[in-house]
């Protein structure tokens, strides 16, 4: 990876020919990196059997066709396998399943999301021990079977909550250090990192944040930059010589639901703190960020009722349509002119 590196989330799984569509938009945008779900219940149908098919083609397209590197997001067990931690090993054998079968095809892969929050975790309070027990075995099965695949903790979900359903996570991420020993060897190769810029724009300091409730939310992880304060935590312990991958980031325009339209954007200001993003990032914090994963290119049944559309870049789009956001073009621009190119013209449905 570059330091910044650029990706963005798609939903390739079920219909080739919109995969297609979408990986072609995503290359002229000028991303390099594809986050796609390889989800465990979906490929693992019985212990030690493998439906290969979605996955296959999707590689195929996404690696093979269209040169794009892919980031892995692993996590969903199947109903065979409990809910985690029941059987860490379980879910380390179909990563290292994966790996062998992907070897030099899939670049990355985030071991789980958001850990911090029981309902990514059985419905159990958050274990950051339990965690460090997953993603260690998670590592060497990665390892074992593609020595050069980059191994990405999972991203957290920022809060400020602090029980039985969530853990906040500056602080999962500290005690995830004390239950690796202070020594990330042989768990991680990045730290991954959720950075939703909520209200705030992406320059803004975490201190104002938390100082202003009204307009920003009271809280430092509610802006871009929070992700300075989970590079401090790394640093403390002694982890400046990894970097931090972002796996979510973005900012929504939704009106619809009432937890999220506190902090919704316009479209327009959605594309500019999106390109002020990268720019802060390359501006300031090369050389340790890596790939920045933008969200959303949207599933294509996703409609207003649904809160993932609103964070999206596009809007969903039947395999005939092309229906951009400023968003889109303005991201689609400003990579492009990184390598002295101009983004293409909009392709006709």
């Amino acid at each position: 990876m570059t330091s910044p590196d650029y990706g963005v989330q798609a939903f390739l799984w079920w219909r080739p020919g919109i995969a297609d569509r979408d990986l072609g938009l995503i290359k002229d945008a000028g991303f390099r990196w594809v986050k796609q779900w390889f989800a465990w219940k979906d490929i693992e149908i019985a212990p030690g059997k493998y439906d290969w098919s979605h996955a296959d083609r999707i590689v195929k397209q996404a690696h093979d066709e269209f040169q794009l590197k892919i980031l892995a997001r692993t996590d969903r067990a199947p109903a065979w396998a409990g809910e985690p931690p029941d059987d860490a090993q379980a879910y380390a054998n179909f990563l290292h399943a994966l790996a062998s079968r992907y070897r030099g095809r899939i670049q990355a892969y985030q071991v789980w999301n958001e850990p911090n929050l029981a309902r990514e975790w059985g419905g159990k309070r958050p274990d950051p021990v339990g965690y460090a027990r997953m993603l260690r075995l998670a590592y060497q099965a990665i390892k074992s079977a593609d020595p050069n695949a980059i191994v990405i903790s999972a991203g957290m979900s920022p809060t400020g909550t602090n029980d039985q359903t969530a853990m906040p996570d500056d602080l999962y991420i500290e005690k995830l250090y004390q239950a690796m020993g202070n020594n990330s060897d042989g768990y991680f190769d990045m730290l991954g990192v959720h950075a939703a810029g909520y209200k705030a724009p992406p320059e803004l300091d975490p201190a104002e944040a938390k100082a202003n409730k009204a307009l920003y939310g009271g809280e430092r992880f509610f802006c871009f930059r929070h992700v300075e304060d989970i590079r401090k935590i790394m640093v403390a312990h002694g982890d400046a010589g990894k970097r931090i991958a972002i796996l979510e980031f973005g900012w929504t325009s939704d009106k619809v639901h009432p937890s999220y339209s506190w902090h919704a954007v316009s479209e327009q200001q959605k594309a500019d703190y999106i390109v002020r993003a990268f720019k802060w990032a390359k501006e300031h914090w090369t050389p340790w960020i890596a790939v920045m994963t933008l969200i959303y290119m949207p599933d294509s049944d996703w409609t207003e009722q649904d809160e993932q559309y609103w964070w999206s870049i596009t809007r969903p789009m039947k395999i005939n349509e092309w229906k951009p956001l400023p968003a889109y073009i303005e991201v689609c621009e400003y990579l492009n002119s990184l390598k002295g190119q101009r983004c293409p013209k909009a392709p006709k449905g």
